[in-house]
């Protein structure tokens, strides 16, 4: 059965985005006033081949957990789907 899995990786909370700081700088400059902050991260889609969304769950949590993310700084969230 084949699967869709849509990663979004983030940094923590607790580490500064200063990518994201850059951006909201410059947000600011053309005038976006109204945004109050902003996070850059990574998405992601993956097409899983496995006979159950449990092992298609957890192959992509192994990947995350490996190479996908750094689990030092960044969190990861997956969104599994049947397709």
């Amino acid at each position: 059965m084949p699967f869709k899995a849509k990663v979004r990786v983030t940094l923590r909370k607790s580490i500064l985005d200063v990518q994201g700081k850059a951006v909201h700088h410059a947000l600011e400059n053309l005038g976006y006033e109204s945004i109050e902050s902003v996070r850059i991260g990574k998405y992601m889609e993956l097409d899983v081949a496995e006979s159950s969304a449990e092992k298609a769950r957890a192959a992509v949590e192994d990947a995350c957990k490996k190479l996908l993310s750094n689990p030092v700084m960044e969190d990861y969230h997956i969104d599994l789907e049947e397709i």
